[in-house]
């Protein structure tokens, strides 16, 4: 694994975001009651929104604005944009978005991933600095458990799962989860298989 994700980080914060592009987009289409139900980052550096624009309206969003390989669902449609200050302030720091989501009004929640925690305070930092308000929700640390897994699998499925890698459906793939920890999708794969061996010798040690 790249070194910069020595020492990850998940967190969750709540942001009074009145600058999201996409909310704004559609409203000056004449969309109303717009809501985020998601918003995740992409290889390419733009900045997918899942929006709930109601049934009524889900038909109507321009196509040039559609997520390639996206379905959304019956009154909401995936979107993709250049992302806006938060987003782009959350993605400039190594970090790759998780989740958001509209809380009320223009409050988002939004759940990322950080290598370490000097990347989690520059974000805190250039958002404060753009008069952002802030609500921290949570800041966890990766901490090995048990000694079953090496520390290096151990984190490599602690950032697996807390990036909804396990998620049904995945919010993240293979190979997006290996591009943004510096590594290629068949070295993150054989982690992943040697790893799950050991957690399963370990859990059958019994039957062996």
């Amino acid at each position: 694994m790249a070194d910069t994700w020595r020492e990850p980080y998940q967190v969750v914060i709540e942001v009074e975001n009145k600058q999201c592009k996409m909310v704004g987009k559609l409203a000056s289409l004449g969309f109303k009651h717009l809501k985020v139900v998601d918003v995740r980052s992409s290889s390419s550096g733009s900045v997918r929104h899942l929006m709930d624009v109601g049934a009524d309206q889900a038909n109507k969003v321009p196509k040039e604005l559609a997520a390639k390989g996206y379905v959304g669902r019956k009154s909401s449609v995936w979107l993709e944009s250049e992302g806006c200050e938060v987003c782009n302030t959350i993605l400039a720091h190594d970090a790759f978005l998780v989740s958001g989501k509209s809380i009320q009004d223009n409050i988002i929640t939004y759940s990322f991933m950080v290598p370490t925690f000097e990347a989690y305070r520059g974000i805190i930092t250039d958002l404060e600095k753009t008069r952002h308000k802030i609500n921290i929700r949570k800041v966890g640390k990766f901490e090995q458990k048990i000694d079953v897994l090496t520390e290096n699998q151990e984190r490599i499925f602690w950032l697996a799962l807390k990036s909804g890698f396990f998620d049904y459906p995945r919010q993240i793939g293979m190979a997006k989860l290996a591009a943004k920890l510096g590594i290629s999708a068949g070295t993150l794969s054989e982690i992943m298989r040697r790893g799950t061996r050991r957690l399963l010798e370990h859990y059958f040690k019994q039957d062996l």
